[in-house]
């Protein structure tokens, strides 16, 4: 039981780790935002990052595959929504320091965070491979702990970079700026990219 936990864990946190997404918005909020607002931010990216995991555990991404409208949907609206966050920070880079009180509303943050998760069908196709892979190779009684170590590294992974990033905020601050512009530009450029990706498949 704790040998497939732990290998949840380590492939979770190897997964989820790299910066993507998920990650900029999760950054990008904490250097922004309250620390209210950014536990926020954290625990609804987490919801919908263990959502997505359990998600591609069980084969979604093949739906994704297999239903060409639905992937454009997914695709159109990952395009519209990911763009408008990047041009979002773009815009509020020269207001950083008074951003803390500006589109706090929780339906917001929640389409945000869904958004940067689930508005990507190549991230949930390469996840069903690499999650459905695994629950393959597993032994049946022994794949629900391996899923749940996954689900553990979400939670420990945005709750730590939300900590950090919060805790060193202020020693941030000159460079928040370009930070914002930054992670607004390859926010723009994957939002961009899930477009070309919509225009091929037309």
């Amino acid at each position: 039981m704790i040998k497939y936990l732990l290998q949840g864990l380590l492939f979770g946190l190897a997964y989820v780790a790299p910066i993507g997404t998920q990650n900029l918005y999760v950054i990008n909020t904490a250097l922004k935002k309250s620390r209210l607002d950014t536990y926020k931010v954290a625990l609804i990216t987490i919801f919908f990052d263990i959502s997505l995991a359990i998600s591609c555990f069980f084969g979604i991404g093949f739906l994704i595959q297999k239903y060409f409208e639905l992937r454009l949907v997914v695709l159109l609206l990952g395009c519209i929504i990911v763009t408008h966050i990047g041009i979002g920070l773009i815009k509020s880079a020269s207001q950083v320091s008074d951003n803390k009180n500006i589109d706090n509303s929780l339906i917001r943050i929640i389409i945000s965070c869904f958004a940067v998760t689930w508005l990507n069908p190549q991230a949930i196709i390469d996840g069903s491979l690499l999650l459905g892979g695994f629950n393959a190779s597993l032994p049946l009684d022994m794949s629900r702990y391996f899923i749940l170590g996954v689900c553990l590294a979400s939670f420990l992974w945005f709750n730590s970079l939300s900590m950090l990033i919060v805790k060193f905020r202020n020693k941030l601050n000159k460079i928040i700026k370009w930070i914002n512009i930054i992670c607004g530009a390859i926010l723009i450029f994957y939002g961009l990219k899930l477009g070309y990706s919509f225009i091929e498949l037309i």
